[in-house]
C-alpha cells in the first residue's frame, strides 16, 4: 500500500487532471494561454491575502482570480488597450504586489518555492475536497456552455447569428479557468498551472476526431502525466510538480512521434 501522503497526491492530482484536460481544450482552441498564465500570477496575491487576513487559501486564491478576471473582463469592453497588453498589466501587477505583501509580513514564514512550483505531496484531503467539489462545479459548468462556446471558437460571428449567447459563455470560460487555478495551485504551483491546460489538450490534438474525443483523451494524458510525475518524483526525488509537467512533456513529444508515424503509414 502506498503511503498516505502519496496516495492523497494521486487522487489530488487525478482531480485536477480530469478537469484540465477538457478545459484546457478551450484555452488551446482559443489560444487563451497568456490568460492562464497571467491569472496564475495573480494567484500569488491571493496567497498573500489568505496569509495576511487568516483565510484558506484556497478560498484567497479564487476570489484574487475571480476579480483579476471580472476586471480584465471590464477593461477589455472599455476598448482602452490591446487585450495582450491588460494581461501583461494585470499579471504583473499583481505579481509584484504579491510578492511585496508576502516580503513585508512579520512573524510569517512562507514557503515561496512550494506555492510557486506546486507540492502537490502536502495536500490533505481538505484540499482534496476542494479539488474534485471545484473540479465537478466546473465541468458542469464547462458542459453547459459547451455548445457556444464550441461554436463561437469555430465562426462567432456565425454563433451570435445562430441565437448562442457567446459573450456569456466567454465570461463562464474565463471564470472556469480562475477556478482551475486556485484549486490546483498546491498540484504545481502558480508558475506551471498553465501547463496542464495546454499540454494535454496539444498532446490529444492529433489524434481526436470530434472535441468531445479530444477532451476525453486531454483528461487521460494529464492522468498519465501525474501518474508519471509522481513515481519519479518518489523514485528519483524530484520535484514532483515539475515532474507532473515533465511527463506531460514527454507524453507530447511521444504524440508528435507517434502521429508523425501514423500519417506516413497512411501516405505509404
Amino acid at each position: 500500500m502506498p503511503e498516505n501522503f502519496v496516495l492523497r497526491a494521486l487522487v489530488g492530482g487525478i482531480g485536477i487532471a480530469l478537469v484540465t484536460g477538457p478545459l484546457g481544450c478551450f484555452v488551446v482552441w482559443r489560444r487563451m494561454a497568456y490568460f492562464g498564465s497571467s491569472i496564475a500570477h495573480g494567484a500569488l496575491l491571493g496567497v498573500a491575502l489568505g496569509l495576511l487576513f487568516g483565510l484558506g487559501l484556497t478560498p484567497a486564491v479564487l476570489a484574487v482570480s475571480v476579480v483579476l478576471a471580472l476586471l480584465l473582463i471590464l477593461l477589455q469592453r472599455q476598448r482602452l488597450l490591446a487585450t495582450d497588453t491588460l494581461l501583461g498589466i494585470l499579471a504583473h501587477a499583481a505579481l509584484a504586489f504579491g510578492l511585496i505583501a508576502l516580503a513585508l509580513m512579520e512573524g510569517v514564514r512562507v514557503d515561496l518555492m512550494a506555492y510557486l512550483f506546486g507540492d502537490v505531496l502536502s495536500i490533505g484531503w481538505a484540499d482534496i475536497a476542494w479539488i474534485y467539489g471545484g473540479g465537478a462545479l466546473a465541468l458542469a459548468a464547462l458542459a453547459y456552455v459547451w455548445t457556444p462556446l464550441l461554436a463561437a471558437t469555430l465562426n462567432e460571428e456565425l454563433a451570435r447569428a445562430e441565437g448562442h449567447p457567446v459573450g456569456r459563455a466567454r465570461i463562464v470560460l474565463m471564470l472556469l479557468i480562475a477556478l482551475v487555478v486556485a484549486i490546483a495551485m498546491k498540484i504545481v504551483g502558480v508558475l506551471l498551472i498553465v501547463s496542464l491546460l495546454i499540454i494535454p489538450a496539444a498532446a490529444a490534438r492529433g489524434f481526436a476526431r470530434t472535441p468531445e474525443a479530444m477532451a476525453l483523451l486531454a483528461a487521460g494524458v494529464g492522468v498519465f502525466a501525474v501518474l508519471g510525475g509522481i513515481a519519479a518524483s518518489m523514485a528519483w526525488d524530484w520535484p514532483a510538480g515539475p515532474a507532473i509537467v515533465a511527463a506531460a512533456t514527454m507524453l507530447f513529444l511521444a504524440s508528435l512521434v507517434a502521429g508523425a508515424g501514423r500519417r506516413a503509414v497512411e501516405r505509404g
